[in-house]
């Protein structure tokens, strides 16, 4: 017998047509001999529905709040599914995630697991109950309601599959498996049968939605199988694990991209220690998170510099750096908006020199600007400009044999908690 967590997100459940499904889904599992632990996101437009409602009584609401509020969506889900597997004859029980054990820290919005004692769940579990958890949520040693933030079901149901040493987590959602890229932007786009955690943390980060961040990196740390699987079709879905079958000759092995890039530059900086340390720290306490950083050489005691961040925080990274003139002087600041960062990935990448020369070819040789580079031991990002980003996409999947049967790979859209 084998312990199965299934996690459905929130199109996965998002009419009552779909929970059913969902439900006829979860007792086939059971009913081949294994035991069934589910969490479950708020369904579909929920969670956006709740916030627009707040934001008509006040446009700056407490966090407390916003998490009481919040939490409701994964509660009415877990109700609900749990009535469905009920009616077909099946055996279930609800959990929400404080009643599941979760304990998370004293922050709201975006808290991060402490600690998690499921014994009620395997109390369930052992009277033969499939049982049902709110995805995205906890409590804080005080009795305080707090949610996990973007990515938070996925993260729920993976350290709850490490908690109870589960065989496999499977992760449900519109897509069925990682893709070479995504299959919106290139057509023949093959779907990867296993991949690598460090390839799909890379491709996680680097603007693949199909698996977050946060629960890839937990996965990878506590050795969670992973398997990632359509709630729509009973396809096989993509393994993610320690090591990942390489195809021979892969170098390669996904294309991701993030959309909403800005690039800002501070020009005239002097070169003086704590420089940096002050302009960064200075963005970090205004919750603006940098990704790539250039810095030019120095000259006459001066040095420019530029990095990206995200496009919504464009202005706000510019507002706070004119903020710290007066400790770090600088000739002058500018953003640049309406830029895109576009990645490939690949555990062959190490022993293979010319990738970076490779890609920065296929680039050029459309007439597209690269405007800031970024590696690392298996990725290369570029930021180019938008409006080519879906032909540049194409030649680099192209360029580095994506388009053939044996060479396939990641991201696609997905469900968001």
């Amino acid at each position: 017998m084998s312990l199965i967590v299934m996690k459905f997100g929130g199109s996965s459940v998002g009419t009552p047509e779909r929970m059913q499904r969902v439900a006829k889904r979860i007792m086939e599992r059971q009913q081949e001999g294994n035991d069934i632990v589910v969490v479950v996101s708020a369904m579909g437009d929920t969670t956006d529905e709740l916030i627009d409602q707040s934001k008509q009584l006040t446009a700056n609401p407490p966090a407390r709040e916003m998490d009481m509020l919040l939490s409701v969506g994964e509660q009415i889900s877990i109700a609900l599914l749990s009535m469905s597997i009920q009616e077909m004859g099946g055996k279930a029980m609800s959990l929400t995630g404080w009643q599941a054990g979760f304990r998370t820290e004293a922050v709201h919005g975006k808290a991060k697991i402490t600690n998690i004692e499921p014994s009620r769940v395997q109390k369930g579990l052992a009277a033969g109950k499939v049982v049902i958890v709110a995805g995205f949520q906890g409590m804080t040693d005080d009795g305080e309601i707090t949610t996990l933030g973007r990515g938070g079901s996925d993260t729920t149901a993976v350290a709850l599959a490490a908690a109870m040493e589960a065989d496999v987590c499977e992760i449900y959602t519109d897509v069925d498996g990682v893709y070479s890229t995504d299959p919106r932007v290139v057509t023949n786009a093959r779907k990867l049968n296993e991949i690598s955690y460090d390839e799909m943390l890379e491709l996680a980060h680097l603007g693949a939605a199909v698996l977050h961040p946060r629960a890839v990196e937990y996965a990878k740390h506590n050795n969670v199988h992973l398997v990632v699987r359509s709630s729509f079709t009973q396809n096989e879905g993509t393994s993610v694990k320690e090591e990942a079958v390489m195809e021979q000759g892969v170098v390669v092995r996904g294309i991701a991209f993030d959309k909403n890039v800005a690039r800002i530059s501070i020009l005239g900086v002097q070169d003086v220690p704590g420089t940096l340390a002050n302009i960064f720290n200075g963005l970090a306490a205004n919750d603006i998170d940098v990704d790539i950083i250039v810095q030019s050489g120095v000259k006459n005691g001066e040095a420019d510099f530029s990095f990206t961040v995200s496009g919504g925080d464009k202005d706000k990274a510019i507002s706070v750096i004119e903020s710290i003139r007066e400790q770090v002087p600088f000739r002058e600041a500018t953003s640049e908006g309406g830029l895109v960062k576009v990645s490939i990935v690949g555990a062959g990448m190490v022993s293979n020199p010319g990738v970076a020369a490779k890609m920065f070819t296929s680039i050029s040789s459309m007439g597209v600007s690269i405007k800031m580079v970024s590696t690392s031991e298996i990725k290369v990002s570029c930021v180019i400009a938008a409006e080519p980003l879906n032909d540049v996409v194409r030649a680099l999947h192209t360029a580095f044999g994506l388009d053939s049967e044996e060479q396939a790979f990641v991201g696609g859209p997905k469900d968001r908690r």
